[in-house]
Order: structure tokens, then sequence, then C-alpha cells
């Protein structure tokens, strides 16, 4: 159900943030996949959060200082094409749904532009992302410097519009806090589905089609990502999609897929033993990695500064390294060297939200964000252990990840995917299940 009061109060934000000038904001066009077939169309996640618009071809335009307007650009209502693609709501319907003070037909955006642009200190819009819309930005403005001599004058700045909305979207409100809480619980459900149907001689992509039915099923509009699932020497692999290999009994397969729900990612990662029992070198990789979690999520309170969970994580996993015979040394020695780097490779967590590696910075002014409620992110430490020399082989090809996503509460963290089991008992009794 639409909302446009929230999105009304969001437009109201960002003109606020602005003081002056105009943010001319577009969203994603339709991107053909071949021939004459088209990618399923994904909304541009800054424009859906101003304006819950879920058309392509729509561009909002958004008046800063004492007397903010917003109007929106989009298609005329088709009834032709209606017939063929579904439904529109063209420019009337679209301001009496979303609550715009003026709509137009997209068809007369480049008529228009230069007359809104006429007289505004500075443009706001998403630099850098598409030369060819940095032209016709330009192309605006250009217009309207030609026509200086009658009076008028031009926007002598563009900014990025991002570095507002970025901290915008950083702390989310209580209904993208639902929403996010909900897809959560979707791809958790299907998480359990997929560690009950595993079985040795499966393919990879058969426990995919597991995860994408349970998604569609609860309600989900899509995956929010490709999702991973990778078995044996695959689960070392961290950005592995092929997802075709046949699962084996006594390896383990690792699982990265999470749904998308209303514009919003959840993002889990669990590992379990195809055969449904942890082996006892399993056993000893996912045990470190679980602890580190741990410890990681422990860090994640109001005030603790950004890196904090994934410094925990690393002194837990470096330490344990040490511990298995992975790595020589003392657990200072190792982290200090970057040794630990040879069996886990990435940072801990990622901002997540309308995007599955949200917006936001994370390091400002040579210092780390300091973490705050209403804030979400990953927690996502791991082992990859690939065959090599000087590595124990009861290790080769075990690749652990575990990833939860948590919210930032005024006393710690909310754990939303908390109902994907990931301690060793409650995975094996699944299983059996």
């Amino acid at each position: 159900m639409i909302d446009p009061a929230l999105y009304a109060g969001r437009r109201a934000r960002l003109a606020a943030l602005m003081e002056d000038g105009v943010a001319v904001v577009r969203t994603a066009p339709e991107r053909l996949r071949n021939r004459d077939s088209s990618f399923p169309f994904r909304f541009d996640s800054y424009f859906h959060y101003l304006t819950g618009f879920p058309e392509p071809g729509a561009v909002l335009v958004l008046f800063g200082g004492k007397n903010p307007k917003s109007i929106l650009f989009c298609r005329e209502k088709d009834v032709e094409r209606e017939i063929w693609d579904g439904f529109r709501f063209g420019p009337e319907k679209a301001q009496q749904a979303f609550g715009f003070d003026e709509t137009h037909p997209i068809g007369r955006l480049d008529e228009q532009l230069p007359r809104l642009l006429t007289n505004q200190s500075a443009v706001f819009c998403d630099v850098g992302t598409d030369p060819d819309w940095d032209r016709q930005v330009i192309g605006w403005i250009s217009t309207v410097r030609a026509q200086v001599r009658t009076g008028v004058s031009a926007p002598g700045e563009i900014h990025d519009v991002r570095r507002f909305l970025d901290d915008m979207r950083l702390i989310k409100d209580e209904q993208e806090i639902g929403t996010m809480r909900r897809a959560a619980v979707i791809s958790s459900l299907a998480h359990r589905r997929a560690m009950r149907a595993a079985r040795p001689g499966l393919r990879e992509y058969e426990l995919e089609a597991e995860l994408i039915h349970e998604f569609r099923r609860q309600g989900a509009q899509a995956p929010a990502y490709t999702p991973i699932v990778a078995g044996g020497a695959n689960s070392c692999v961290l950005h592995y999609v092929q997802n075709d290999a046949v699962l084996k009994d006594g390896e383990v397969v690792l699982i990265d897929a999470g749904c998308e729900l209303d514009g919003y990612a959840s993002d889990i990662t669990r590992t379990f033993p195809v055969s449904g029992k942890f082996s006892g070198p399993q056993r000893d990789i996912y045990e470190l990695v679980l602890s580190a979690q741990a410890a990681a999520i422990a860090q994640v309170k109001p005030g603790n500064e950004w890196e904090a969970p994934h410094d925990a994580a690393v002194k837990v996993l470096a330490q344990g390294m040490v511990d298995l015979g992975l790595c020589e040394g003392n657990t200072d020695g190792v982290i200090e060297s970057g040794d630990y780097r040879r069996f886990y490779m990435h940072r801990t967590g990622h901002w997540l939200g309308m995007d599955v590696h949200d917006a936001g910075d994370y390091k400002r002014n040579g210092a780390w964000l300091a973490l705050k409620p209403g804030m979400v992110l990953t927690v996502e430490p791991g082992c990859y252990v690939r065959p090599a020399e000087g590595v124990a082989e009861q290790f080769w090809n075990i690749g652990v990840r575990i990833e939860d996503d948590a919210l930032v509460t005024d006393s710690g963290c909310e754990i939303l995917t908390a109902a994907a089991p990931k301690n060793i008992d409650d995975i094996e009794l699944l299983m059996r299940n």
C-alpha cells in the first residue's frame, strides 16, 4: 500500500538539506536483455526512496529553499500499451497517488528542465554514474546559460545528491525496519528449506531452486542478488555463482542468498554438511567462524566504530588459525603480518537496505563512522581453506561463512535473521527431520 506522506516527508528532508537549488533524480531505465526481450525492471533505489513510484522512464525534480516543490515526469497513460505491458499511472493518477505538487509527461522533460533550472543556484544529481545522463544535465544548464543576456542566471554548481541521500538512507525508519524484518524471516525460511532438502547427489542449482521457490511463495519479489550455492571446493570461491556442481557426501555446502521484499534486501549465509553431519575438521572450522561472529555481533552497538566488529572477528579468527595449525606464531603477529588473510580475505560486513551493499560511507575525515540506532549491517566472518603446501589436508576445501543481518538498537543490536539455524546441533537436528 502506497503511503504518500512517507515519501513526501523524505522529499521534505532532502529539500531542507539542500537549502537552495534543485535536485534532479531519475529512476532506472528498462534494459534490453536480448533482441526484443528486456531484463525485469528494477527501479533506482534513490529515486524510489524519495517517491515510491514503481515505473520506468520517470524523473523527479525537487526544489529546495523556502518554497520546496516536487515535480514528477513520467510516462503518459496509454491504454494500447497497457494491453501489452500492464497498468500505467500516467501523470494525473501519479500526482494523486504519490502526493507530488506537479506531474508532467516524460516527453516534456527536455522542454521543461531549462525553465525549471533558470535562476537556480545549484543542481543536485547523481554525478558520474552515467556519462549520457551527465551530458543531458549539462545540456539543460547550457541552454539556460545561453539565455543570460535576457537577464536570467544559470546554476553555477553541480553537486552529488547522494551525499545527502546516503546519510538519510543509513538510518532506517519504522516502515523500512518492518519490511527488512519480514524479508529476513522469508530468507531464513528459505535457508531452512534448503537445509532440509540437501543430500548427496543433488546439483547445487537444485538447492538454489528451493531457495527461490520459498522466496516467491512467501511474497518476495526476487533474490536480492545472485544466490551462491557452493559445495566442496566451490565453498572457497567467495563469489561463486555457477551453482551447477554435484553435492558430494563428506563436503560442506555454503549458501549465500537473500530475498528482496518491496525494495529491501536481506542477506544470509549459512554453511552446513551435505550429509547432515559435520566431520571433525568441518566442525573445527565452523566453530571458529561461529565464535568470531559472536565476538563481532557483541561489538554491534551504538557508539562503537564501524570497524569494531571486524577487529573483534579478526582477533578470534587469527587465534583459531594458530590453534588449528593454519598459521604459525602468535595472534598479534598473525594479525600484524596479515597472514590470516590467506584464509579470511574479506571484511566482516557491509550496510544493508534497499541495496544489498547499501548506500552510506564507512569512513569520513579519516575516522570510522560510529554505529547509531536504525542502522542495519551484515556480520559475516568466514574461513576458506584451499589446498596449499603446509596446510593440513584434513581442512582442504572447507569454506565456511556465517552471515546475519543486524539492526542497531538503543542498547545493542537485533539479529533479524535469527530464524535461520547456525548452531551445529540445531543444523544437524533440522537436517535429520
